[in-house]
């Protein structure tokens, strides 16, 4: 048995805080430096979810100290990217040689990057209810949809796949074992979910993955030992940031770490096998018992 390489994700979400240059600051430190393999953005269209919650939107951010804005609508606005501007960054993405997704919180949005034609598009947590949106794209959207379920039962989940088994897309599907929590303590990430995902849709879905809002780089080779095999960590340039996002991601040589430490773990998982490993052959010349 081989496992499968890992992949790794390196969500900038809205740690760009509004400027395309520091965008491009985190992709290219993403290909170059940290040899990850994804980022992804977040694309949400202000004015649907002003409509949604109108309440919200037109109230202070409720952490001052993280607002982009007077109100949480101009805060959002702020951190938003246009289709065109996220087009320019998916060009960027080609240049520099990594691959471009990014999370789509409502139908407009999904309509918009669909028509960027990206190999994969990502559906937030707070999303994977949003079955108008769900449907559009898996009649569509032809790359892989990624999906997490952060915030949802197992019942909700077993829904969800059963969606995409009748949409007869699954096996374009990602599911990710997700805790929603900015940071989340390591009892509550619940890495054996992973487990349980791999039990009930491993074979019903394309991969399993695991996406991570925890402190620190201990719990990644863990998820992809019990059977993650796409990582997806919050990133940003520097964790002390304005923001809320950027206390729960690694700076770039966290994530460095975490791609190194997963492509050693897969190099290790390996089989023996029943013969002597080359590296062993001189070493039981000089050392094992000579009867």
């Amino acid at each position: 048995m081989t496992m499968k390489e890992p992949r790794v994700v390196a969500e900038i979400g809205c740690n760009h805080m509004g400027s395309m240059d520091t965008a491009k600051e985190l992709i290219l430190m993403a290909k170059t430096f940290c040899k990850a393999d994804v980022i992804k953005l977040q694309k949400r269209d202000v004015k649907t979810w002003a409509k949604k919650d109108p309440e919200l939107y037109s109230s202070p951010h409720p952490n001052p100290a993280n607002a982009y804005g007077e109100t949480y609508r101009e805060h959002r606005e702020a951190l938003e990217f246009t289709k065109e501007q996220h087009r320019e960054l998916k060009e960027y993405c080609e240049e520099v040689g990594i691959e471009y997704s990014t999370s789509v919180w409502d139908l407009k949005s999904a309509q918009e990057i669909a028509d960027l034609h990206p190999n994969l598009i990502k559906i937030p947590s707070a999303c994977n209810n949003h079955w108008e949106m769900l449907e559009w794209l898996c009649q569509n959207f032809d790359g892989e949809i990624h999906i997490s379920t952060g915030m949802t039962t197992a019942d909700e989940v077993g829904d969800l796949i059963d969606f995409f088994v009748k949409q007869k897309r699954n096996k374009d599907v990602v599911l990710y074992s997700c805790t929603s929590g900015y940071p989340v303590p390591f009892e509550d990430i619940c890495l054996l979910e992973i487990t349980n995902f791999v039990k009930k849709y491993g074979k019903i879905v394309k991969e399993i993955g695991f996406s991570g809002h925890h402190l620190g780089i201990a719990i990644d080779v863990a998820a992809y030992t019990l059977g993650a095999t796409t990582i997806e960590r919050h990133y940003t340039l520097d964790r002390t940031s304005k923001g809320t996002d950027h206390a729960a991601s690694l700076e770039p040589d966290g994530l460095r770490r975490v791609k190194r430490d997963l492509m050693a773990t897969y190099k290790a998982l390996r089989f023996k096998g029943d013969g002597l490993l080359e590296i062993e052959k001189a070493q039981r010349e000089k050392l094992k018992w000579n009867k």
